[in-house]
């Protein structure tokens, strides 16, 4: 099904929407969706064609009622009038009559199964009999024909988006809250529209947590292997959040799939004004495309390996590296931020004000240097020469200093007293010295690097390798980048280069995580973007793919024309009083449609319930409804200070 090792696209048939072909060999179409009121057609025409000059290829538009989706002629006509030719979406929930509607003037219409017939969710316990759940699925074809049908005449294309947050009473006490679930609510709708031969049809599953999206659509394509169907991809990662935290989880979830060839269309939902989304997705598109023609990779699988269903590789712990703890942060050089890594890296000249608890990795040569001064000094000062070198250097660095080993010095690992010890190696290294060398010293932690054009492929065929040779020694993945304040940046772009570092970075590391191989990150960088930036930036990467919780993470909506306040003021007044509160989850939602479902891990959600009105959650639970807009942050925050541990008045 998928090579993990050797970068191919998946084959898909093609989908015509418009003018645009989706699918097939064509590039990765990049998209957004309008936040305006689909009934002001001035409106949503002037954010529609700032988002097509910034690069988007097609326009997502909400459509509510009849009134809107009949209002999208106007705006297609306006459109065209204006010299934009590229495809408009409409976005329907909870009206299945209004996408026959839409499906008259748009050139293509996306509905959510988890609304599309299925009753308004209500979280409450349903029990079906088999006869009754088929009794359901008879409903949905019944209702899905005649739309199939008004699409067949209009030519026009169809995407079954499902999102994690919408799922049906139905299929969540059926399938539970599963990726199976999100997965079957998809093919339910697909195994209809193949019934009726009906072709320009694009798939999306989407879920603000990276690690549900991934595995839903590889769940996915795997279901759809098996039942012979091929239709393109569409790839996001919902309520993703703005700024740099957005653009991170978006490349990690997004990424993680891209690298593997999945994907034939994408959008980073940003928090933010849409037009600003594009440059993020072109970029994203660009950096993958540059893994295509890449020299063969070699690689073995393990056969213990699960892409399906993956679990967090076995691991010796080495210090606190590996086995159950989670992954670290080696930097390069002194940081200075609040966050700290666990490990830097300072090569052969020590820090001149060395901090105290502060672990410190060097050259193998200057570790063994030390040792030998160290003990030097012992025998001169005492005439004794019995401690051990780890002793000795813990009396002068408090036990923080750990020697790195290039692979030429690997045979002098065990002339050296450390209780951690590195070995840089890339794949391709003789297998038998290595791998007889990690065998013998279960207190190396191997740092994995790579120059191949397919960073990930390479990086997984030496963890695979060692796997087949049942190692155990932790893996930490390296990657140097080369960006500089200096650079010359794509026109098209716009983007700073440490956005343009989080970027690579995040699509880099994403399927390694996905994969439960990474026991550790080392970002480098070539240029001149603090360490600090580059360091967190590995600390943020590590957050979007839930494995390390850093700081408070906000899971807010992109807003589209049904979000009911605000959306940007109030994630920042949220963010500003909150940005203290380590490990708390906030969800910030425009609407009903997906808040509750999206929001389902969040400590606390802040949904809007209807015009100037808000909603507050706690823990899965409505603690306070419709209240004023103009209060309910307010609200929020004293619900935070009065049942979380973590907020200020309670710490």
């Amino acid at each position: 099904m998928i090579d993990l090792f050797n970068y191919k696209r998946r084959e898909s048939t093609v989908a015509h929407a418009g003018t645009l072909d989706i699918g097939g060999d064509n590039p990765v179409r990049v998209q957004s969706m309008t936040t305006t009121n689909t009934d002001d057609t001035d409106a949503s025409v002037a954010q529609a064609e700032r988002i097509i000059d910034a690069g988007g290829e097609l326009v997502r538009l909400t459509t509510q009622g009849r009134r809107e989706a009949e209002n999208l002629k106007n705006i297609k006509a306006k459109l065209v009038a204006d010299g934009y030719n590229q495809p408009i979406c409409a976005d329907v929930h909870f009206n299945a009559n209004v996408a026959d509607v839409a499906a008259l003037y748009a050139d293509k219409v996306r509905i959510n199964p988890g609304n599309y017939v299925d009753p308004a969710r209500t979280f409450k316990k349903l029990e079906y009999t088999d006869e009754e759940y088929a009794q359901e699925l008879k409903k949905i074809e019944d209702r899905l024909t005649p739309f199939i049908k008004i699409c067949k005449e209009h030519h026009t294309c169809v995407r079954i988006g499902v999102n994690h947050g919408s799922l049906s009473d139905r299929i969540r006490n059926r399938y539970g809250d599963t990726p199976e679930g999100i997965v079957e609510s998809c093919m339910e709708f697909l195994r209809i529209f193949k019934e009726q031969h009906f072709n320009d049809v694009v798939i999306s599953i989407k879920a603000s947590n990276t690690v549900v999206m991934v595995q839903s659509v590889r769940l996915l394509v795997a279901e759809m292997d098996k039942e012979h169907m091929h239709y393109p991809l569409h790839l996001g990662v919902t309520e993703a959040g703005e700024g740099e935290d957005g653009r991170i989880k978006s490349a990690v979830g997004i990424g993680a799939l891209l690298a593997d060839g999945i994907g034939d269309t994408i959008r980073v939902s940003l928090s933010e004004d849409p037009e600003r989304e594009i440059p993020v997705a072109k970029y994203l598109t660009w950096y993958m495309r540059k893994k295509q023609g890449h020299l063969m990779i070699p690689g073995e699988e393990y056969k213990g390996f699960d892409w399906l269903y993956p679990i967090r590789r076995k691991t010796k712990a080495v210090g606190n590296i590996g086995g159950t703890n989670v992954p670290v942060v080696v930097a390069s050089g002194d940081c200075k931020g609040e966050l700290r890594p666990d490990y830097i890296y300072v090569g052969s000249k020590l820090p001149e004000h060395p901090v105290k608890g502060q672990k410190y990795i060097v050259d193998f040569n200057v570790y063994i240097k030390l040792v030998e001064e160290s003990q030097k000094a012992q025998v001169a000062n005492s005439g004794r020469d019995s401690q051990s070198s780890t002793s000795l250097l813990k009396e002068d660095w408090g036990g923080s200093l750990y020697p790195i080993f290039p692979v030429t010095a690997m045979p002098l690992i065990g002339m050296v007293d450390a209780p951690v010890k590195f070995l840089t190696l890339q794949y391709g290294t003789p297998s038998d010295e290595y791998l007889a060398c990690l065998k013998a010293h279960p207190e190396v932690v191997v740092v994995c690097m790579t120059q191949h054009q397919n960073k990930l492929g390479d990086q997984r065929a030496l963890v695979h390798e060692m796997m087949n040779a049942g190692v155990e020694n932790p893996v930490i993945f390296a990657e140097m980048y080369h960006h500089s304040s200096n650079d010359e940046t794509d026109d098209n772009q716009h983007l700073s280069p440490l956005t343009e570092l989080q970027l690579e970075a995040s699509a880099d590391m994403g399927a390694l995580m996905m994969d439960g191989l990474t026991d550790g990150l080392w970002l480098m960088n070539d240029g001149d973007i603090p360490q600090e930036d580059v360091s967190k930036t590995a600390f943020d990467i590590l957050q979007a793919g839930r494995l390390r919780m850093v700081k408070t993470e906000y899971i807010s909506c992109p807003g589209c024309g049904r979000t009911l306040y605000d959306l940007q003021k109030t994630i920042a007044r949220i963010k500003e009083a909150t940005k203290g509160m380590k490990g708390l989850k906030i969800g910030i939602m425009g609407c009903i449609v997906n808040g509750p479902g999206e929001m389902a891990d969040a400590d606390y959600g802040y949904v809007g319930a209807g015009p100037g009105k808000v909603s507050l959650y706690h823990n899965k639970e409505c603690v306070e409804h419709n209240i004023p807009e103009d209060e309910a942050v307010d609200h929020l925050l004293k619900l935070i200070n009065e049942t979380h541990p973590l907020a200020p008045s309670r710490a």
